[in-house]
């Protein structure tokens, strides 16, 4: 299972960008969905995740600001960031893990990586 992510780029503090991921191949269902970032030096972190009944998970500094979705029909999942800070520079990268098939045979992909820059 391949993810393509897109939407990244550079925005003013205060800003908002949206992130946008599709999950392509062999599916048969996916379950959970995420957004992970890493900053230079730092260790990737979790943004935000969303079940596949729209349950939804959110890093404590990114609360209020971002707001993760996701169409299970057409396996995508998107992150809609507002109210950017410097801090939230870092390279974005979608998550997800489902079954490939329906006697159990498991995925967890991850897209390319998008750069998300915070400047002035």
């Amino acid at each position: 299972v391949q993810l393509q992510a897109s939407g990244g780029g550079l925005v003013q503090p205060g800003g908002s960008l949206r992130l946008s991921c599709k999950a392509s191949g062999t599916i048969f269902s996916v379950n959970d969905m995420g957004w992970y970032r890493q900053a230079p030096g730092k260790q990737r972190e979790l943004v935000a995740s969303i079940a596949r009944g729209g349950s939804t998970h959110y890093a404590e500094s990114v609360k209020d600001r971002f707001t993760i979705s996701r169409d299970n029909a057409k396996n995508t999942v998107s992150l809609q960031m507002y109210s950017l800070k410097p801090e939230d520079t870092a390279v974005y990268y979608c998550n997800a893990e489902g079954l490939s098939t329906p006697w159990g045979t498991v995925f967890n992909s991850w897209g390319q990586g998008t750069q998300v820059t915070v400047s002035s």
